[in-house]
């Protein structure tokens, strides 16, 4: 099972992904994205650069997404492992789907048809919701990505792959104590995946 966590900068996602972390071995892999691996690092590197280009740093986003699928996430699964993923494909529509508007048509689903072929979707995805004032805060706004404009945009494309795939996605109310948070991520993780 591949269960990925996703929201906008500030969202206290990973917060929550240490947490499980901490709780589960055997039998979990615990994965990032953007990774430690030279892509990642490029990946990083870009998004420290104001002046990136934005379809280049949309394409050092994909390098790295399959270099993580090849050398990690589908081994894991092949194992059997429950990989549980800090970010994953989601961010990459959300996030470079705004970064590419005005560049491509319908940047989201240009970067969707990219991934199609080869990606892996996610069996379950935590969507940790907050407002992107409240996300800007807790992130800093120290880099392109975390400030409130950009966020509120990011936050409506996630709405956006939520609508398209229900399922899928369940709602996290991120606004509440770090507590109270992991509380309702361990009652899914009980019901959805501890428990197949």
């Amino acid at each position: 099972m591949l269960v990925t966590l996703e929201g906008i900068d500030g969202s206290g996602k990973t917060t929550v992904w240490e947490a499980l972390r901490d709780t589960r071995d055997d039998g979990y892999a615990f994965t990032r994205e953007p990774t430690d691996s030279w892509y990642g690092e490029a990946v990083l590197r870009s998004v420290r650069d104001d002046e990136a280009d934005p379809v280049a740093e949309a394409f050092l986003y994909t390098a790295d997404h399959a270099a993580h699928l090849s050398r990690l996430v589908r081994p894991a699964l092949e194992r059997g492992d429950v990989v549980v993923s800090d970010r994953y494909s989601d961010s990459r529509y959300a996030y470079q789907g705004v970064a590419l508007d005005g560049l491509v048509p319908r940047p989201m689903e240009y970067l969707r048809g990219i991934h199609k072929p080869w990606t892996r979707k996610p069996d379950l995805t935590l969507y940790f919701d907050v407002d992107p004032q409240t996300a800007a805060e807790r992130a800093g706004a120290t880099n392109k990505f975390e400030q409130v404009e950009f966020l509120s945009a990011v936050r409506a494309n996630y709405e956006t792959l939520i609508e398209h795939d229900p399922e899928r996605f369940v709602r996290i109310d991120a606004t509440q104590s770090p507590e109270a948070v992991l509380e309702r991520v361990e009652t899914v993780f009980a019901e959805r995946v501890d428990s197949v």
